[in-house]
């Protein structure tokens, strides 16, 4: 069997395709998905709608692996978390309550990293304890 080893490298790849998914599916920019189908004429547009089917898609894998590997209760700590550095950010003055665009960007990067520690939290897990997490019986 192959060796893997779980790294910096493949948790920022995971980090990068959560902020992909997060920020393709809406941004406070104007240019998102949410946006282009708020502006669209036709609803029905069939590249519309594929890449609803496609973002849906990436969403069920993301929040599914968080699911299973961090559980209600470690999705409940980490947003806890990032909810009190948010608080500390307004607390210290770098963030501002009244900059709502400031607000959201903090918000979703925050989202995209509970998704990336979500999908890599069984390999730091490993790393960290030993333990392997396994989703299913071998079949014996």
């Amino acid at each position: 069997m192959a060796s893997y080893r779980f790294g910096w490298s493949a948790f920022f790849l995971r980090l990068l395709a959560a902020l992909f998914l997060v920020l393709v599916t809406y941004n406070p920019s104007g240019y998102s998905w949410v946006h282009w189908m708020e502006q669209s004429s036709n609803k029905l547009d069939p590249l519309l709608l594929m890449t609803a089917v496609m973002l849906i898609a990436g969403w069920a894998i993301f929040l599914r692996a968080t699911a299973r590997s961090l559980g209600f209760f470690g999705s409940l700590l980490v947003m806890a978390l990032f909810g009190t550095i948010i608080w500390a950010l307004v607390y210290y003055g770098w963030l501002s309550l009244n900059n709502a665009s400031a607000l959201s960007w903090v918000t979703l990067i925050l989202i995209a990293v509970l998704l990336a520690i979500g999908i890599s939290w069984s390999h730091i897990r490993r790393r960290i304890s030993g333990q392997v997490d396994v989703d299913e019986p071998d079949g014996t």
